[in-house]
């Protein structure tokens, strides 16, 4: 048998076979090496040649997490799916901006080292004190936010680009009449009302209630006269403020921190103004001439509609708030209450009459001072707070306690007991140090761990220091919510019970003034009745209000019918209205208006055109996504 098996394996058939599964094997074995020896790819998307690194991912991801994750109730972490969206949007943004990137270069479009330089100098963030690109401040900034010169100039450099990509694309369009006059017309039409208001406080004083009633008002409201749950915490803080006294912070730290914000410390002067447009020279002196006479802004209103011209007011706006830039220099070097010369602007002619001056001001270095030296720590203390952490979050780890931690790391201690608000069983506001972020999370931490828990640390994002701190916690003791002695609150319980009787009547009154309004009555004769005094409304429109109008009317009064009656309710009582003038705008007597709503559709337009261009720029460039990668980053699971 084995000299026929010798025999079989002498055929050039045989031998083919043997040699094929030689190599198979062979090869099987050195490409699993070969494999294990590359890893896992290093890039988590490839888009028309470029490839985006991990790290570079990672880092915008966490950037874009930081801002997200800004807002979130304090001691909240990032659920997966928020990760996953925040992660996609991310990389869909990288993978656009890439395949932009690719495009620029397929048109050559380039931007030169001048026009960058150009750019750089002229950013507020890198001018020093004296208005002048500072390349102090210019390297600080890039430190303080984890740029290298190199990258954020390459950055730069594309984004300039990109934009005058987009811009060709968006400055081609022109918004059609067709679109602009809607938007036009239900944005600057203009509604007044009759209204009638019932106070609470003009109710009638209710008698006072028998004991069976109030017991009946407390026993009907138990959450509001009820004890809430407290807690007794013992906390630790480790943060930038409690390390400040290891931390030193120089007066020339300071001033390079001043200069590099220094947009921050300026307040810019705010003007209003009533403004007569007119579409020529004589209209406008006319007009001009008759404001001088003294007659007020109602009839110049009228005037200027007569005369083919508008007539608009502009409060507290900054010079760049104006659309016309004439307009703007006109409105600020004018003296307030006179009535200035026609002046020629690139929207025709105006008169102005300056009525409220804001001047600018500026928050000097020394002013600034205090809030410049918590600015500073928080940078500084930084790399110390990190280290301190990690030696805390290792001792808490291996199961040490709040009360044996070393004296060396800087921790404040809190103990106390507290409600869901934050406050002391006084009923006043607990005192717990440091920025009001880690306040809020030691509190909402204290009611969300049960008693006995372990402590661990948490940090913190702390906006309004710009930086984050760390706690950690135990729950001594819980005292379980209680109701008050019905003897104990009785006063208080017939004071609700009293307001709740003035609003009842209050209630009652407008309701029968608004049906009688409904069933034909006029707004004056059922206010008689009534006996409320009725008054005319200020115009307004939908985005802007009035004072002497309450919100809660304005909201609804443009989707009433001239001549229709409502009720709203006020924190105050009740209001009955009856819509009584609608004016509708008039696109030819108001150009600034027009173009403004022309420019906004245009702009929308433009935007979208820009997305649609993206996305197909995108889809061309044929991404590829290693989603083994992306997971490594988010980490979703």
């Amino acid at each position: 048998m084995i000299s026929q098996f010798r025999h079989y394996t002498d055929s050039w058939i045989a031998r083919a076979f043997f040699l094929i599964m030689a190599i198979s094997f062979v090869g099987w074995g050195i490409s699993g090496d070969i494999f294990r020896l590359m890893g896992p790819p290093s890039w988590v998307a490839k888009v028309g040649g470029q490839t985006i690194e991990i790290p570079t991912f990672q880092a915008e991801y966490q950037r874009a997490m930081a801002q997200e994750t800004r807002d979130l109730p304090a001691g909240q972490e990032a659920t997966p799916e928020l990760r996953r969206r925040v992660g996609q949007q991310t990389l869909d943004r990288m993978i656009a901006q890439t395949a932009l990137a690719v495009e620029l270069k397929d048109l050559r479009i380039t931007t030169p080292d001048e026009a960058l330089a150009a750019v750089v100098r002229s950013m507020p963030a890198f001018k020093g004190s004296d208005g002048k690109f500072n390349r102090g401040v210019f390297t600080s900034v890039l430190q303080n936010n984890g740029y290298t010169e190199a990258r954020f100039m390459a950055q730069l450099r594309s984004d300039i680009g990109q934009r005058q990509l987009l811009s060709a694309i968006s400055g081609s369009v022109a918004a059609p009449d067709a679109e602009v006059k809607p938007l036009y017309d239900s944005e600057f039409e203009k509604r007044a009302a009759d209204m009638a208001v019932f106070p609470l406080s003009a109710a009638p004083e209710p008698a006072t209630p028998d004991d069976a009633t109030l017991r009946r008002w407390y026993d009907n409201h138990p959450d509001s006269f009820a004890t809430p749950e407290f807690r007794r915490i013992k906390a630790v803080e480790l943060s930038p403020q409690s390390l400040a006294s290891e931390v030193t912070v120089t007066d020339d730290e300071l001033r390079a921190a001043y200069d590099e914000h220094k947009s921050e410390y300026l307040t810019p002067a705010k003007r209003s103004a009533e403004v007569i447009s007119a579409p020529d020279e004589a209209k406008a002196r006319a007009l001009a001439d008759r404001w001088r006479t003294g007659t007020d802004w109602t009839a110049m209103q009228a005037a200027a509609q007569a005369a083919g011209a508008a007539a608009l007011t502009q409060d507290d706006a900054t010079e760049v708030q104006f659309p016309d830039p004439d307009l703007a220099k006109t409105v600020f070097s004018a003296p307030a209450d006179t009535v200035s010369d026609p002046v020629k602007g690139q929207l025709g002619w105006f008169v102005v009459k300056v009525t409220k001056i804001v001047p600018g001001s500026e928050t000097t270095f020394d002013q600034a001072k205090d809030a410049l030296r918590a600015r500073v720590l928080v940078g500084k203390a930084a790399d110390v707070m990190y280290d301190r952490a990690n030696k805390l979050d290792q001792l808490l780890g291996n199961g040490g306690s709040l009360d044996d931690l070393p004296s060396d790391l800087g921790l404040v201690g809190v103990a106390g007991t507290l409600d869901s608000k934050g406050d002391t069983q006084q009923g006043t506001p607990a005192p717990i140090p440091g920025p009001a972020e880690l306040k809020a999370a030691i509190v909402a931490a204290a009611f969300q761990s049960r008693q006995g828990d372990p402590p661990r640390l948490t940090e913190v994002q702390t906006p309004s220091t710009g930086g984050s701190a760390y706690y950690a916690l135990t729950v001594e003791s819980v005292i379980p919510p209680g109701e008050k002695p019905y003897d104990a609150v009785k006063d208080r319980v017939a004071e609700d019970w009293k307001q709740d009787q003035r609003r009842r009547s209050e209630d009652q009154a407008a309701t029968a003034m608004m049906t009688s309004v409904q069933g034909g009555k006029s707004f004056s004769d059922a206010a008689t009745v009534a006996g409320v005094a009725p008054k005319l409304s200020p115009l307004v429109t939908r985005s802007q209000g009035n004072p002497e109008m309450p919100p809660e009317l304005q909201r609804v009064l443009f989707g009433l019918k001239q001549g229709e009656a409502t009720m709203v309710e006020i924190p105050e009582g009740f209001v009955v209205a009856q819509l009584t003038e609608v004016v509708k705008p008039d696109a030819a007597a108001d150009k600034p208006g027009y173009d403004q709503a022309r420019t906004a559709i245009t702009q929308s337009i433009g935007n979208d055109l820009s997305a649609v261009f993206v996305d197909a720029v995108r889809r061309r460039a044929k991404p590829q996504i290693n989603q083994q990668g992306f997971d490594s980053v988010v980490q979703t699971q």
